[in-house]
């Protein structure tokens, strides 16, 4: 199943849908399971507005067909361990700008170009595979900034084996995945409890705490600065605590530590975020710190050439 070079072969797959994602479909397949699309669009009509992936309903889809699930935070010597016993981990990885996150498939992984492979598909008529390799410590440590998160999916004979002792770990995740199924489906209260019973159950778990923050952001309460700090105490290298507190700030007016937080989650990742460039440039603008803001809007432009508002920030760099 996997080769002395610890590559593993995925099969070419293209039909995905927002409650069957790509990579559930991909490794579901991998373990000949083939999960319906025809359920899976049934699924989708539950989320008529919404535009991204919910991957605890393709993950509930994959396991009502036999495979079973871990929801884990892992490590770069336990994702190999993973590959090297067959199994394509999924891990979840900062998306590309303006996305927030993405799940992908690691196909592989090469010690001597200290290199991890993952999955993509580029659609053509024929269709072909291709494996995008990226330097593990890069990779280490964008992954680091969704608290490493890796999912198993995989048949519960091949699971077993591992003696991945996390229960706790598993459990909590899955908690704070079904809470951002509820969110979406406009059930905060319910997400709330969801993720507070996350948090009992592991204390650690700084996904929990950061979506917790999340959504008491939403609803103006600074109980969300606590949330997004522990979230943060725990993993100091995660993007989206410092992003979502900073935005906090500045829907309160504390312009200095706004900045702050933005700056940090900048240092963290400059290139995750072209909006969080144009909300450092307001603050600076009214610190009147001109210069810095004008640089700002530049970033903003260069890593979201195609802003519908590029006119008017264009406009406000000519003039800055």
């Amino acid at each position: 199943m996997n080769s002395p070079n610890h590559e593993l072969l995925l099969p070419l797959v293209q039909e995905e849908n927002i409650c069957l994602p790509l990579p559930i479909n991909v490794v579901s397949k991998y373990w000949n399971v083939n999960l319906p699309m025809e359920e899976a669009f049934e699924l989708a009509k539950q989320y008529p507005s919404n535009s991204g992936s919910i991957l605890i309903e393709g993950i509930e889809f994959a396991e009502r067909n036999g495979l079973v699930c871990k929801i884990i935070h892992s490590s770069l010597a336990e994702l190999k361990k993973i590959i090297d016993n067959g199994i394509p981990p999924i891990v979840i990885l900062p998306g590309i700008p303006e996305i927030t996150q993405h799940a992908s498939v690691i196909s592989g992984y090469d010690d001597i170009n200290n290199t991890i492979l993952h999955y993509i598909q580029k659609g053509t008529q024929e269709g072909e595979l291709q494996e995008g390799a990226i330097p593990q410590e890069k990779f280490d440590k964008q992954w680091a900034e969704e608290g490493r998160l890796l999912i198993i999916l995989a048949p519960q004979e091949i699971v077993s084996p591992l003696n991945i002792q996390k229960k706790l770990d598993e459990e909590s995740n899955r908690l704070c995945f079904i809470s951002e199924k509820l969110n979406i489906q406009k059930n905060s209260q319910k997400a709330l409890e969801c993720l507070m019973k996350a948090i009992q159950t592991d204390n650690n778990n700084p996904t929990a705490f950061h979506l917790l923050g999340g959504i008491l952001s939403s609803q103006n309460s600074e109980d969300c600065i606590k949330y997004y700090q522990k979230s943060i105490n725990l993993n100091n290298r995660y993007y989206l605590s410092y992003n979502g507190l900073g935005n906090f700030y500045l829907r309160s007016n504390q312009f200095e530590k706004a900045e702050s937080c933005y700056t940090k989650a900048i240092e963290i990742n400059p290139k995750r975020s072209a909006k969080i460039y144009k909300n450092r440039a307001y603050i600076r603008e009214k610190q009147k710190k001109y210069s810095q803001a004008k640089e700002d809007l530049k970033n903003y432009l260069k890593f979201y050439p195609k802003a519908q508002d590029r006119g008017i920030i264009e406009q406000a760099i000519r003039e800055l």
